[in-house]
Parts: structure tokens; C-alpha cells; sequence
């Protein structure tokens, strides 16, 4: 009986190919053409486009990339540093924790807001031209979220209540870069028409900011997430550096037992 690998001459691959002797990709020599030549930014931005980042594209990436890498005692980071406490001995353990907690609450705020915006500029005929066009576009965008009772990713924030700082930064290298485009236009613009048409404020939030830029980039909607788990992981590096340095799991873990109480004693389900 014949193997896959008989009956296929070859795998298509537009990732590394190794030999003995040499480790090619995109038609250059990662050792000649890439290693000590590019950033990690505009290498990751090239792995997943296929394509060089222009200047401006390269830094308002890597600015995404700054903007999620960490956001302080997180769930996600909570749970890195839990299991680095009960598995030390295996870090990948501890970061695959932070990474799985990525979700609707979560990292997946990006993805969902992308989403959003794509779906939403690609129902339009014309793009505005100007703020209020875009306002408009942004009330309709907003309201029929409302009316079907769905959440709107990219809006509010459970602590910066009066504004993520992060997000005028980011529209600031973005327009500086020249990459402020029809995704955080409306994305902006939802911040401004939100509080009319809700009735009441929520500022938009880094996570959404974030999936407007990489959006605006052209990263796929199915690799969003990605990008911001790959932010994410140099967070969670950093958390288990932290917690190696100045351990505070093991008051968690011991805050949590000594004040748990039992509901019941009963043991019917």
C-alpha cells in the first residue's frame, strides 16, 4: 500500500524550506537576507502577508503589536502565572494558559470589532468623504447592533472608564504613518455617535482600536486573533519573568483557599 507521501511529488509552501545546507524563504536566505536585517515586527508582518510592510504599515503593525503585548494582571495573565506556580517545570504550559484564555472578553475584542467595521464597509456603495458622512454610517452602524440586542466590540472598558489611552496614540501613528483609513475612520467615528445612540458613554477601547488598525492593514479576519495572541505571548513571557522575579501566585493561590466558603453540603447535582 502506498503513503501520502508517494503519491504527492511535492508540498506547495510559501514558509521556510530547509535543506542541509541552507534555510530559504521568500526567495532569499534567512541567514543572509533576513536574520540581523529586519525587525521581528516587519518579518512576523511578512509571514503572515506575503509581502513587505511599507514604512508606514510596518509601524503602525508593530505599534499594534506594543499596544496589546500587556495590559496588567489580565485573566489571561492571571492564568500564566497560576500555572507557571503549579508547573514550573514547563513554561510552555504557563504561556499556552495566558494564550487559551483569549476571548470574547479577551484579545478576541480585536477580532470581533474588525469584523464589525469589514462587514459594515463592505455594505457601503460609496465611502465618505468627510466626518459627518462617516457619522452617519456609524449611527446606522451602531443602532442595528443595538436593535438586535449584539454586542458591540470595541466600546467600553472596565477600568479606563473615561478613555483607554491607548486609543488617540494610535490613531495618532496611524495618520502620522498615513494608514488612517476607512476601518478606523468608522471606527472613530463609532466613539463619537455611540454615546447618543446608547445613551450613555462607553469609550472605545484599545482591544477594538487595535482590530480597526490591523484591518486597515488587511490582515485576513480569520488571522486576527492570531496577531494578538502573538502580541500577547511576549506579555505572558514577561508575566513569568515577573513572577520568577517577584512571585505573587502563590498569594493567590493562598488568598483564594483561605476564603473559600462552602454553598452547601448537599451532594445532589
Amino acid at each position: 500500500m502506498s503513503s501520502d507521501n508517494d503519491r504527492n511529488d511535492h508540498y506547495e509552501t510559501a514558509m521556510a524550506i530547509s535543506t542541509r545546507e541552507s534555510i530559504s524563504i521568500f526567495g532569499g536566505d534567512l541567514s543572509r537576507d533576513f536574520i540581523g536585517e529586519v525587525s521581528f515586527g516587519a518579518y512576523a508582518f511578512r509571514l503572515i502577508m506575503l509581502r513587505e510592510p511599507s514604512p508606514g504599515e510596518q509601524r503602525l503593525f508593530e505599534a499594534v503589536l506594543v499596544a496589546l503585548a500587556d495590559h496588567g494582571f489580565t485573566p489571561t495573565a492571571i492564568a500564566a502565572r497560576m500555572t507557571y506556580l503549579s508547573a514550573p517545570d514547563a513554561i510552555q504550559g504557563a504561556i499556552a494558559a495566558g494564550i487559551l484564555g483569549g476571548g470574547s472578553r479577551f484579545l478576541g475584542v480585536s477580532e470581533d470589532t474588525g469584523r464589525i467595521l469589514s462587514e459594515t464597509l463592505a455594505g457601503l456603495v460609496e465611502l465618505p468623504s468627510n466626518a459627518n458622512g462617516w457619522d452617519q454610517v456609524a449611527v446606522q452602524m451602531v443602532s442595528n447592533l443595538k436593535e438586535r440586542k449584539s454586542a458591540i466590540p470595541g466600546l467600553g472598558h472596565h477600568l479606563h472608564k473615561d478613555g483607554d489611552p491607548r486609543v488617540p496614540k494610535l490613531f495618532e501613528v496611524a495618520r502620522e504613518a498615513g494608514t488612517f483609513g476607512p476601518h478606523l475612520s468608522l471606527f472613530e467615528a463609532m466613539g463619537r455617535v455611540a454615546p447618543q445612540v446608547l445613551g450613555k458613554n462607553l469609550p472605545l477601547n484599545g482591544a477594538g482600536c487595535c482590530g480597526a488598525a490591523l484591518a486597515e492593514l488587511g490582515i485576513p479576519q480569520p488571522l486576527l486573533r492570531g496577531v494578538v495572541l502573538l502580541a500577547r505571548c511576549a506579555g505572558l513571557l514577561g508575566h513569568i519573568a515577573d513572577e520568577i522575579r517577584t512571585p505573587v501566585a502563590q498569594s493567590i493561590f493562598a488568598h483564594v483557599e483561605n476564603h473559600a466558603v462552602s454553598t452547601s453540603n448537599s451532594t445532589d447535582l
